[in-house]
């Protein structure tokens, strides 16, 4: 760690977006100086943009948390220590257990952006309470795409990829990936698309983005009208026999229910819906359907809109159906090293539902929008207590007023974080957590095919303040809830013992005695690894401990693939091996390497097909043509709310210096309605949804639709107790705007009117 003022060198990962690009760095008195691309990173090598170089505002900022605070009866905070912050907390979530059982807490967040370390950690707190309540970012974003996964491949577990990177067919749905990344190294990747003659790159989103200014064809599609666009194509592919029969035939069942499920479909018509050439989309279609490397690549713009679900089915089937899966330049699915999804099928009765909304978790998780129902609507079996982890839910999940009126109501909110955010302010207690560059950390979102990657990032700063990493956090919570013993003296003297071998047999053979003896430990194996094997690992590297059993699970469910990333060792120490290389390598390790033909062993349908009917999607299919969304004369605008652009992160930059343009996050409008409302550039308007209001500065912008306006998300921050800076986009977002199945809000469908600033 840097205790001096000498200019060092070292490496880390940016912690902005799920890609974690390598970064080379120079520090000196604890701060960062200079930031560049990390060219030894096994998978970004060297690769950056443009946000990554202003990490040391996340780093040092005045809304830093330096020492645990207590809310006192004023509203205001005082400094406590952390035995009593600990003692007290652990003494009201006890009582609140044992008094109103597990439906009465939940976990909220948990491993934001780049931060999945303390997340295994903070997990252990719901076995300790009885719960089963854990929402997350995720299930605001992805648990409909997860759930057709399950449906598609047998557990939503199983998680897709893309390779754009070797694709000569590329169709960009709802997403923007210059601006939102998601694909290796992006714009180098869309660039070499761009400038190769043999390939196409094919974006279809209502707004003139980034990427369809280099993109062969836009299709600038009416918002909310991608199921009708993407069932249409699937119409054609089968209509016209595009599909890949042999590969159908060999890898999945239920083709004649889908082909029955789309005889129905009137092409035209819904392409019209959409208000794009249905020539256009007969020469897209016809052509991804010949492509020898044909690929999908969606995000939030169908993943935060009408039909959620049902677009995660329609975009999965437009390459299943081509046979673009499985190969190289197509969809695959790949491994997961960190396990962040589980199987949480609704139609297995032991999985609870909320009480209020009778809600199901989707991968383990439930939706952010039914939060603030569960804790001020579900009577006696509300929410009691939450902890919020490395989140802002205030800014960050829909309707803010809810939110704010829910968590004011609780018993016992905690806050684990590294600033004071909105969030913390209405806080009982609130900890404090090292930033991701004072301890060891890592990123879950190792997503890759054939080969992935994982890079744990070494420490580069001296912590600051009376602050601690969230392994240390949760550990003493959970000893001081009595649910873990403070001692392990047996396993730490084995741990001590096994630390100059290889194998580490004597010690997990004592801590599976352990669990044998005393079956309530297992839910907090990761304290426990912590507190005996991860003392014995060099350079404080103790919160590492329990990526060891996840290397040996690893290495023995991919050997062959482990084997082939150039690690030695048999089936009892491979494991190990891996777990060494990642402790050593600064900048990360390849984990393994597979074969394509290896996506098949990756479906978890025993037979290893994919069963292509899903009956729920048919039925939202069939009601796609009474499905209403046109724009009224009280709400004649749809907002896209939450548009990525160069300067607006996840709200973990909170001094808005940051930003080097648009530091007002601005509406974009085009320049005709501007023309209509008698704006221009630079002028202030209020932008009114059903639900709520917030004032907002214009800027014109050619690319977009004709009633169509844009918000980028990341701003309303109230920078150390200023008035907030930009739109609080959740001021406008209802909990009831969401799709009926996965409860995902609709951020890319907002109605809104806009009208001048009353005097």
């Amino acid at each position: 760690m840097t205790t001096g003022t000498a200019l060092r060198q070292d490496v880390t990962a940016c912690i902005l977006c799920s890609r974690n690009c390598g970064l080379s760095v120079e520090v000196a008195d604890n701060q960062f100086k200079k930031i560049k691309g990390d060219t030894q990173h096994p998978f970004s090598q060297g690769y950056i943009c443009q946000k990554a170089a202003r990490l040391q505002h996340y780093q040092q900022h005045a809304d830093r948390l330096t020492a645990p605070l207590k809310r006192q009866v004023d509203g205001s905070f005082k400094e406590i220590s952390w035995d009593q912050a600990i003692e007290e907390i652990a003494d009201q979530l006890v009582q609140i257990r044992d008094t109103h059982g597990g439906t009465a807490f939940a976990s909220v967040g948990g491993g934001g952006q780049g931060n999945h370390l303390g997340a295994a950690y903070g997990r252990q707190l719901l076995y300790a309470m009885k719960s089963f309540y854990s929402y997350n970012s995720l299930a605001q974003e992805k648990t409909g795409d997860f759930w057709v996964n399950g449906r598609l491949f047998g557990s939503q577990a199983c998680h897709t990829t893309e390779d754009v990177e070797h694709a000569d067919y590329v169709l960009f749905i709802g997403t923007n990936p210059f601006q939102a990344h998601g694909i290796p190294n992006a714009r180098d990747t869309l660039k070499h698309i761009k400038k190769d003659p043999n390939r196409t790159m094919v974006v279809f989103d209502p707004r003139v983005t980034e990427t369809a200014k280099q993109a062969d064809i836009h299709v600038q599609l009416k918002p909310g009208t991608d199921a009708y666009l993407m069932s249409a194509m699937i119409a054609i592919l089968l209509k016209e026999e595009l599909y890949d029969q042999q590969f159908i035939q060999q890898h999945t069942h239920g083709f004649d229910e889908v082909k029955q499920a789309f005889e129905a479909i009137p092409i035209a018509e819904y392409i019209q819906k959409a208000d794009v050439s249905v020539e256009l989309i007969y020469q897209v279609v016809r052509d991804f359907a010949k492509a020898k490397r044909g690929c999908v690549r969606i995000d939030l713009g169908i993943q935060h809109t009408l039909n959620t679900t049902l677009n995660g089915y329609l975009e999965k089937l437009l390459y299943l159906l081509t046979g673009h899966f499985g190969q190289q330049g197509t969809n695959n699915l790949h491994t997961m090293f960190i396990p962040i999804l589980s199987n949480t099928d609704e139609r297995n009765p032991k999985y609870r539902r909320t009480v209020h909304h009778k809600m199901f978790p989707i991968s383990g998780f439930f939706p952010p929008n039914i939060l603030p129902d569960e804790i001020l609507k579900a009577g006696e079996k509300r929410v009691r207590a939450v902890f919020v982890d490395s989140c802002n839910p205030l800014l960050t999940y829909p309707d803010t007023g809810a939110y704010e009126q829910a968590f004011q109501s609780l018993e016992l909110l905690v806050v684990v974080d590294v600033a004071m955010t909105e969030t913390a302010r209405l806080a009982h207690y609130v900890l404090p957590a090292h930033t991701q560059f004072e301890k060891w950390e890592f990123t879950g979102f190792n997503l890759e095919f054939p080969k992935n990657g994982f890079h744990l990032r070494h420490p580069l700063f001296k912590a600051q303040g009376n602050t601690l990493p969230e392994a240390e956090i949760y550990t003493r919570l959970l000893e001081a809830m009595q649910v873990i013993p403070r001692q392990f003296p047996i396993l730490s003297k084995i741990a001590e013992k096994d630390r100059a071998k290889t194998a580490y047999l004597a010690y997990f053979a004592a801590l599976g005695a352990s669990f044998v003896k005393n079956k309530k430990l297992i839910p907090y194996a990761a304290s426990i690894v912590y507190r005996t094997l991860g003392k014995t690992l060099p350079d404080d590297a103790a919160s590492t401990a329990l990526l060891l059993p996840l290397c040996m699970q690893y290495a023995a469910q991919h050997f062959k693939a482990v084997k082939r990333a150039g690690y030695e060792g048999n089936r009892f120490n491979l494991g190990v091996t891996l777990f060494q290389a990642i402790l050593k390598q600064r900048s990360g390790v390849v984990l393994s390497a597979h074969d394509y033909a290896d996506v098949w062993e990756l479906i978890a349908y025993k037979d290893k097909k994919i069963r292509l009917a899903i009956p729920e999607m048919f039925i939202e299919l069939a009601e796609l043509k009474h499905q209403k969304f046109a724009a009224t004369a009280d709400y004649p605008f749809i907002l896209l709310a939450g548009e990525r652009r160069s300067y607006n992160a996840n709200q973990i930059y909170r001094d808005p210096a940051w930003r080097k343009v648009d530091a007002e996050g601005r509406l974009r409008m085009n320049p005709d309605d501007a023309l209509a409302l008698g704006v221009e550039t630079g002028q202030m308007l209020q932008c009114i949804s059903e639900h709520g209001r917030i004032q907002v500065t214009v800027e014109l912008d050619e690319g977009m639709r004709k009633g169509v306006v844009s918000l980028p998300h990341g701003y309303g921050l109230s920078y150390a107790g200023a008035e907030p800076v930009g739109p609080q986009l959740n001021r406008l977002t209802s909990t009831g705007h969401c799709d009926p199945l996965s409860k995902t809000p609709y951020h890319k469908y907002v109605p809104v009117r806009l009208q001048h600033l009353t005097v």
